[in-house]
């Protein structure tokens, strides 16, 4: 079931024009992303809720990396399908047991209305057209069906100290992170739940936010996007923000945020 993957050039990961990606590449991410990134309590109870009556049990996980979430819902009866885009990705989720498919987000290769669920958890910002990926997500699910969304939307973002710190990753981001009414706009009649992190099992950087001294091991900080990226493209910048974070922390004034995000929970007309 694999399909061929359109080549995207490197300036559009960046956020030129309509495409919207933080970081297309995952393969470095794998090696070592289980180790601070599995599932999280914080998130499975809104995302439990966004899937409760679906008409069946089978579920595609899009972008679901190693599979962490696919399996702890495989735990609860859910039959889930990963599909990834990065082989690197997928061979963790293999190795755990779990059906994986290689495949892109924006051109699912299923017939239309395959599935009785469909859940996006924190990939949405790595996807060039976020648009195409939702119209895909919602093509797949049978009527009646439950579409789960992890995003985390520009109002989710707002106040976070770690741009403050790192000001040249702020484009970015926002050409990543749509505001709360674009998502709506896609997903019509969507409800959403709040998410907000009470642990660190699935430490991304919404995580992270509330916890700044773990920023400062490249243990916890290097499972997450925005610092490969940023370490990538800006590292003297990485290296001074870092110097300026610990300071404050010693000083006992660390930066303080909230930390959350946004599930979109959408059902099909049935």
């Amino acid at each position: 079931m694999k399909r061929d993957h359109h080549v995207v050039e490197p300036d559009r990961e960046h956020g030129r024009g309509p495409y919207r990606s933080v970081l297309r590449d995952y393969s470095r991410q794998a090696r070592s992303y289980d180790e601070t990134r599995s599932a999280s309590p914080s998130v499975l109870d809104p995302l439990r809720e966004a899937l409760s009556g679906a008409p069946g049990r089978s579920l595609l996980d899009v972008g679901g990396g190693t599979g962490n979430y696919a399996r702890a819902l495989a735990g609860e009866g859910w039959e889930p399908l990963v599909a990834d885009r990065s082989p690197d990705m997928l061979a963790r989720a293999t190795a755990k047991g779990l059906p994986t498919v290689e495949a892109d987000a924006q051109a699912l290769p299923f017939p239309d209305g395959a599935f009785d669920a469909v859940m996006m958890v924190s990939m949405l910002h790595h996807v060039e057209d976020q648009a195409a990926a939702l119209a895909e997500a919602r093509r797949v699910v049978r009527p009646g069906g439950r579409l789960a969304v992890l995003a985390f939307t520009r109002e989710d973002l707002e106040g976070q100290w770690y741009t403050d710190l790192f000001p040249s990753t702020r484009a970015w981001m926002e050409s990543s992170h749509p505001r709360l009414d674009e998502y709506l706009a896609l997903l019509p009649g969507a409800r959403t739940l709040p998410v907000v992190y009470r642990d660190l099992d699935d430490a991304s950087l919404a995580a992270l936010a509330a916890h700044p001294e773990k920023v400062l091991d490249p243990a916890w900080r290097r499972q997450t996007s925005y610092f490969e990226r940023l370490g990538r493209d800006h590292p003297g910048e990485l290296r001074a923000g870092l110097e300026r974070l610990r300071a404050a922390i010693d000083a006992g004034t660390p930066p303080s945020s909230r930390a959350g995000g946004t599930v979109l929970a959408w059902a099909k007309a049935g």
